[in-house]
Parts: C-alpha cells; sequence; structure tokens
C-alpha cells in the first residue's frame, strides 16, 4: 500500500508544466461557465431548462477532467481534445441560441401618420355629430327672453328680430348681430343686444328712446320720441307724468329738427318748458312760441332754437313779472300784461278796421241801390 502511496504522490509530482497550466485554465473555465449560467438563468427564465443542461453538461467534463488528472500524459491529452470538442460544441449550441431570431416586434406607427388620421376622423366624426344634431328636435329648441321694455311688447319685440320658432338654435348662436340689427325697425328700440347662455337660453337686451313730449290733438296724447318720432297709438291719459311737454304740430320734419334743437338745451331749461306751438309771423314762417311753467313766453325760430334759446337762463334773472321773451330778431322782454294791451290795443283796432269796412261797404251798397232805383225811374219815364 506504500508503495502505491508513493507511486501516486511521484505521479502528481511528475506533472508536466503544460499539464499544470492545463488543469488551472479548466478550473477557470468551468468557473466562468457557471457564473454564465447564473446570468442565463435570471435574464432568461424561460430558457432556463436548456441552459441548466448545458450547464450539466459542461459540469460533467470539467469533473470528469478532475477526476482523471492523475491519469498518464497519453491519456490526460485525449480526455482534453475530447473535452475542448465538447467545450466547442456547448459554445456553438449557445452561439446558435443567441442567433436564434426572436419573435419580431410590431412595427411602431411614425406620429405623422397619427396626425393625419386624427385631423381626418376628427372633423368626420364632429360633421357626424352636427348632422345628427341638426335632424333632431333638439335644434330648434330657444328659450327667449326679453329685458329693458317698459313701452313695448315682448312679443312685438320677438317679431320685430325676426326669430322664427323653426329656426335652428345654432343659426340664432351664430348670426346674433343680425338679429339684434332687425329689431332695431321697430321704432321704439335705439340699441339691441342678444346673450346667449348654454344650452338654449336667448336674453334680448333692449334701449327703448327715451320720451321727450306729448303731441297733443284733440284729447289724445300721443309720445313724441327722443329719435323725433311720434308715437302713432295715443297714451291714457292717467299715465301721464306729473310735469312733461306738450307739442302742438305733428309735422315729422319739424318735429324731429324740434327735438334735435331741444337735445343741445340745459335740462335747467328743458324741464321749465311747458308747450311748444308754431306761431308764424310775416317775417319768420317757422317761429315757436314756447310757453313756460311760470307763463313766460319765448318767441323764437325753430331754426335758430339751439342758438338763441339757451340765452333765456339769462334773461330769465331780470324779469320781475310773467314776460315774453321775443329772440325773433335779437332779444328783449316786456311784460305779459303790455303784451295783453297790445294785444287789445290791436284788436280794437281790428275791429275798428273792420267796422269800418263794413260800413263802406254798406254805403257803397245804398249807392248802388239809389243808382238802381234811378236808373229804373228813367227807363218808366
Amino acid at each position: 500500500m506504500s508503495k502505491d502511496k508513493n507511486k501516486e504522490s511521484n505521479q502528481k509530482q511528475e506533472l508536466s508544466e503544460w499539464q499544470k497550466r492545463n488543469q488551472e485554465y479548466l478550473k477557470k473555465k468551468a468557473e466562468e461557465e457557471a457564473a454564465l449560467a447564473e446570468e442565463k438563468e435570471k435574464e432568461k427564465q424561460a430558457r432556463m431548462g436548456k441552459n441548466s443542461k448545458a450547464l450539466e453538461e459542461s459540469k460533467k467534463s470539467s469533473s470528469d477532467s478532475d477526476q482523471n488528472e492523475t491519469v498518464p500524459d497519453e491519456e490526460s491529452s485525449e480526455k482534453e481534445e475530447k473535452f475542448q470538442k465538447d467545450d466547442s460544441k456547448v459554445k456553438e449550441e449557445k452561439e446558435k441560441k443567441k442567433e436564434k431570431p426572436e419573435k419580431p416586434a410590431k412595427p411602431k406607427i411614425a406620429p405623422v401618420h397619427i396626425w393625419r388620421a386624427v385631423s381626418i376622423l376628427v372633423p368626420s366624426v364632429l360633421v357626424l355629430l352636427l348632422s345628427v344634431y341638426l335632424l333632431t328636435p333638439l335644434s330648434t329648441i330657444k328659450n327667449i327672453e326679453v329685458k329693458g321694455n317698459r313701452n313695448t311688447q315682448a312679443d312685438d319685440i320677438k317679431q320685430a328680430s325676426g326669430i322664427q320658432d323653426s329656426d335652428y338654435t345654432l343659426a340664432l348662436l351664430l348670426d346674433k348681430e343680425t338679429y339684434a340689427e332687425r329689431i332695431k325697425s321697430n321704432h321704439w328700440i335705439e340699441s339691441a343686444k342678444i346673450n346667449y347662455q348654454f344650452p338654449t337660453n336667448f336674453t334680448i337686451e333692449v334701449k327703448e328712446f327715451d320720451i321727450v313730449g306729448y303731441y297733443v290733438s284733440g284729447e289724445e296724447y300721443y309720445p313724441i320720441l327722443s329719435s323725433g318720432a311720434v308715437e302713432s297709438t295715443p297714451v291714457n291719459r292717467l299715465n301721464l307724468p306729473e310735469t312733461y311737454l306738450t307739442v302742438t304740430f305733428n309735422d315729422e320734419q319739424q318735429v324731429k329738427e324740434l327735438i334735435t334743437g331741444l337735445s343741445t338745451i340745459s335740462e335747467d331749461i328743458k324741464s321749465q318748458i311747458q308747450k311748444i306751438e308754431l306761431a308764424p309771423s310775416k317775417a319768420t314762417a317757422d317761429l315757436l312760441k314756447i310757453t313756460m311753467l311760470d307763463t313766460d313766453e319765448i318767441l323764437v325760430p325753430l331754426s335758430e332754437l339751439s342758438k338763441k334759446l339757451p340765452y333765456y337762463s339769462k334773461i330769465k334773472p331780470q324779469l320781475t313779472e310773467p314776460s315774453v321773451v321775443d329772440m325773433e330778431a335779437g332779444a328783449y322782454s316786456y311784460t305779459i300784461a303790455d303784451k295783453l294791451i297790445e294785444e287789445a290795443e290791436e284788436k280794437a283796432k281790428q275791429e275798428a278796421k273792420e267796422a269800418e269796412k263794413k260800413k263802406q261797404e254798406e254805403e257803397k251798397k245804398k249807392q248802388e241801390e239809389q243808382g238802381s232805383q234811378t236808373s229804373q225811374q228813367s227807363q218808366s219815364r
């Protein structure tokens, strides 16, 4: 036994330098393969079976080489060649596995194609939804409210706007300005605006012309608007304000000129005017007679109203009693009493003239009668 042991130890000592390096290489190779196998197991669990099999083969070959380390040089070289072949086969198998193509990934769609599709699909869907909406009764539902009207009826304003129950809600929303402009065809309306509130609510806000005065005809009172228009329907006298301006003429052009002139006059003067009437003279066909609340009277041409009437505020403090302020030519004043006396004198003169004229006519008539009688007598002879 001791001889055999000595023999084995001698054989170990007799290993060549190449064999030693080969053993070290084999050990290192086995360690690398084991580490590689472990990494593959972690990364690719699906391929665990195949990798483990290859690892077992590599381990088996490495263990066989370790067991046969003490074999003579020829046997060890044969085994080494065999191991190298096996090792090359394992490598080839691994390379084949690596080269084996994986399932091809689905190709990604370029963003430009996505945007092209969206630019076509979105408008198409919107057009489809709009078409369906327009075909349903929902497309004509409208809730309309009128605000700001005092002298006009809400139905009259709606009628002036031209909005029909059959009109599309969307059409009214997109063309609000046109419908609002139509409302101004009503002579009471100065301005109009249509506001929209989701989903189908519309509010018509109007501003009416102010009532400047009333045209009086007999017992009827017709509003005169700040636009110069005269309302054709009289108001109930019970609805008249406490103080108001009355006008005794309704010529359209003259009324508009009057309203234009009054628009430049201060509110202090306008608030004192009670009545305006035409009082044409031989020199001035458009002469106005303006009666104030304190019974003062102002004579002023209509064409010069805005220019001359403001002077009344300067003349008024100088008047101690009800007076007439004559602005027909220049500006001067005289009392109402003087005017009455003057009118009485003028009336007396007129009556005297008429009496004289009548007397002359009667005398002429008598003379004609006497002449006719004389001629008749001469003929009878």
